[in-house]
C-alpha cells in the first residue's frame, strides 16, 4: 500500500504541466534558475516554485556554483514511475505489433508486394523485449 501511495504522489507532482516541461529541460544538463526562466519563458517565481516541489519530491537536486544554484534530475522517482508502468508495456507492446501489422497489410495492398515503403523503414518497434530509444531509462 505505502507504494501505491508514493506512485500516486509521484503521479501528482509530474500531473503539473510546468514542472513536466521543467524535468524536460533538465535531461540534458544541469542548469539554474534564470537558464530554466529563459528556456521556458517561465517568470522567476513560478520556476522556483516548481523547483522547490521536485526537489522536496526527490526529482531534481541543486548544487551551489559561486552565486547561482544548479538544478539536475535525479533518476529516483521517474525509476519508480517506469517500475511501475512496466507491467502495463506488454499490451502497448501488443497493439504496436498489431499497428505494424496492419499498417504492412495497407502498404501491400496499396503498392504491391515488391515495393518497399517508406514507413516501414522510419517505424521503431517498441516494447519490453525491444531496444530503447538512447537516453531512456530502464
Amino acid at each position: 500500500m505505502e507504494y501505491i501511495k508514493s506512485v500516486e504522489s509521484v503521479f501528482e507532482i509530474i500531473a503539473e504541466p510546468n514542472r513536466r516541461a521543467i524535468l524536460s529541460v533538465l535531461v540534458s544538463s544541469q542548469y539554474s534558475v534564470g537558464e530554466i526562466e529563459r528556456q521556458l519563458r517561465m517568470p522567476q517565481p513560478t520556476v522556483s516554485k516548481h523547483l522547490r516541489v521536485l526537489r522536496e519530491a526527490g526529482f531534481v537536486e541543486s548544487t551551489v556554483d559561486a552565486q547561482r544554484r544548479l538544478y539536475r534530475l535525479k533518476p529516483g522517482p521517474l525509476q519508480e514511475v517506469d517500475a511501475w508502468l512496466f507491467q502495463f508495456r506488454r499490451f502497448w507492446s501488443a497493439h504496436l505489433d498489431a499497428l505494424e501489422r496492419h499498417l504492412d497489410r495497407m502498404d501491400r495492398q496499396q503498392y504491391g508486394s515488391s515495393t518497399p515503403t517508406k514507413r516501414k523503414a522510419g517505424r521503431r518497434r517498441r516494447g519490453p523485449n525491444r531496444e530503447r530509444d538512447k537516453g531512456e531509462t530502464k
